[in-house]
This record gives C-alpha cells, sequence and structure tokens, in this order.
C-alpha cells in the first residue's frame, strides 16, 4: 500500500534536519525526524555511502525508517528509481513527506508493508538494509514500540531480510547490508544458504585501534566465490574528531 499523505508536511513535535548533501544542482536534502522516535545514524550514513547501484538501475531499501538511505541515495548516486519499504505506518508516512520535501517523488516511493512479502521476483538491481541488530529475545526491549521494531528482530529477523533480498534481486544484484561484527557468521552462512555471495566487505571502527562495530558487506546474488576486504573506516581520528573520510561521507569537505 502506498502511503497517502494528509495535508502539510511536518508534523507538531517533528523536527526537521539538514543533511549537508545537495542532489545535482539542487537545494541541501532535508529529513523529517521525530525525536520521540527512533531517528537515523551513522550507520544508516555509511551504509548509503557503501552502496554502489548501477546507473539508472532500481533499488530497494528494506526498512527503510524515516526515508535517510533512499534521500541519501537519490543524492549520491545516479539510480533512476528507489523504492522504500517500512512496516511502522508513521514512519513510512514520515518518510514519504521527506520524500515530497525534497522535490523527489518522481525518484523515490515509499510503501508501507512487510519486506517479507515486498517486492516482485528478481525486480531490482539493488538491495540495502539497515536491519535491526538484536536477536529476538536478545536484551531488554525499549519501552516504546517503535524503538522496539528498529532495535531488534521483533518484525523481521536477520533470515527474513536475506531471504526476501535473494528473491526480489535480478540475477547479479547487489545487496549492501551493514550490521554488528558479532552477527558476522549469520550474515555470511544466512547469504549462502540463499545463494547471495560475499563480494566486498569493510569493517567500521570508532577510531584507530579500536574494535570495529560496525560491517558493511555486499553480496552478489549467484556470484562467484571471491571476497574483498577493503581498507577499514575509522569514525574519528586519534584526537577525537571526525576523520577525513567521514568529513566526505557527510559533505563537510
Amino acid at each position: 500500500m502506498v502511503i497517502i499523505l494528509d495535508n502539510g508536511l511536518i508534523s507538531p513535535g517533528e523536527r526537521l534536519d539538514d543533511l549537508q548533501i545537495p542532489p545535482e544542482g539542487g537545494k541541501p536534502l532535508r529529513v523529517i525526524q521525530d525525536p520521540g522516535g527512533f531517528c537515523f545514524g551513522v550507520d544508516a550514513v555509511l551504509l548509503a555511502d557503501f552502496a554502489k547501484p548501477p546507473k539508472g538501475g532500481s533499488v530497494a531499501d528494506l526498512g527503510c525508517g524515516c526515508g535517510v538511505i533512499p534521500l541519501l541515495l537519490a543524492a549520491k548516486t545516479e539510480a533512476a528509481r528507489i523504492t522504500g519499504v517500512e512496516i511502522q505506518k508513521n514512519a513510512a508516512q514520515m518518510a514519504a513527506r521527506s520524500v515530497l520535501l525534497n522535490g523527489l517523488e518522481g525518484k523515490i516511493t515509499i510503501i508501507h508493508g512487510d519486506l517479507k512479502t515486498f517486492g516482485a521476483a528478481s525486480a531490482y538491481d539493488t538491495v540495502t538494509c539497515n536491519p535491526p541488530y538484536k536477536e529476538r529475545g536478545g536484551g531488554l526491549l525499549n519501552p516504546g514500540d517503535s524503538l522496539a521494531i528498529a532495535r531488534h528482530e521483533v518484525c523481521c529477523t536477520l533470515a527474513d531480510v536475506i531471504k526476501t533480498a535473494a528473491r526480489i534481486l535480478k540475477p547479479g544484484g547487489k545487496l549492501n547490508i551493514i550490521h554488528r561484527p558479532e552477527r558476522l557468521a549469520d550474515l555470511l552462512c544466512l547469504m549462502r544458504e540463499h545463494r547471495l555471495e560475499p563480494k566486498r566487505m569493510r569493517f567500521a571502527h570508532p577510531s584507530p585501534r579500536k574494535t570495529a562495530v560496525m560491517v558493511l558487506t555486499e553480496a552478489a546474488r549467484g556470484g562467484r566465490p571471491k571476497l574483498f576486504l577493503e581498507p577499514p573506516l575509522y569514525i574519528h581520528d586519534e584526537d577525537g574528531n571526525d576523520s577525513e573520510e567521514i568529513a566526505r561521507i557527510y559533505g563537510r569537505r
């Protein structure tokens, strides 16, 4: 079901954040967020930079939340069609309003629905996903449902994400996903189980000499075995400042 918007783009209590990255020839992108709900973090920004959809290609972002990854992909890549799917109605509506706010309704579509049943077979060149990191039953659930759904495998599991990606990707299409290093074995096993071959991987560290806290992985549907490990990504330098690469990714330099 495609979201039908009410009049007005920003609701009471919401905030408007500048993404600092303008689309080609346009004004800087802005995203609507609810401070009382789940707001995007550096992981979404890193994933949008890591993904490399082909020129003129189609992208599906599974569990798009406020829509930040579709917005960033619209600005940073030459993908022709980007679809975000989100199971939480309020978040999907907010994402759809951000699309209208930025005048990107011709390029981005937001759908309110369950990623487990989303999409036609072999329909997309690229799939992106910043999934819930915590396993179902792992850790304490947040008191707010929206936070619990965003952080815990309440509405979908990692297996659900991989299964859907394998179904909706074209042969040779790429899944780009970010997760915690402690779930890496699960991630790689599930990818191979569904014939998604890991091709590219990069670990993100808080700073040099600190243990990685995120891992970015790209897998190709039906690809041949060969995995390339990219140089580590440091979020901060040794003095605690943003690294040069983070400054580039956020458009600060």
